[in-house]
């Protein structure tokens, strides 16, 4: 003897097999955070400072607004400097900024290598 058995779609109350359903939990596209070309030319400076004696740590945060860089002289103390990226700055001020240990921001634009020359003019010493 056969059983039939009884299934949703056969009802006619199922979706489309083709469509899809989001995921609830999925908040990672929220996050702001580096692309790897823009990884590249940070960590090319960093390599650069690190060489020279100047910078000895960093750290990456990937926040909801913005994604920030952190440049440490030491591990344990505030960061020396932050490179900030904030994408709804960018058809205004520029979504790069270098921002100082005091906060105060040193250099905003819309090109990250050009935001950065303002680290390298530290690298650049007279040689007596």
């Amino acid at each position: 003897m056969l059983k039939t058995l009884a299934l949703p779609c056969a009802q006619g109350n199922c979706r489309d097999m083709n469509s899809l359903t989001p995921f609830p939990g999925n908040q990672a596209s929220a996050q702001i955070s580096f692309h790897r070309t823009e990884l590249g030319v940070i960590l090319s400076l960093y390599g650069r400072m690190v060489a020279a004696g100047e910078w000895r740590d960093y750290g990456i945060s990937s926040l909801r607004d913005v994604a920030i860089f952190s440049i440490f002289r030491r591990t344990a103390e505030h960061p020396l400097y932050r490179i900030e990226k904030r994408p709804k700055l960018r058809n205004r001020q520029g979504q790069y900024a270098v921002i100082g240990m005091d906060g105060q921001i040193l250099k905003r634009g819309h090109d990250l290598r050009a935001v950065l020359r303002v680290l390298e003019r530290k690298l650049i010493r007279s040689v007596d």
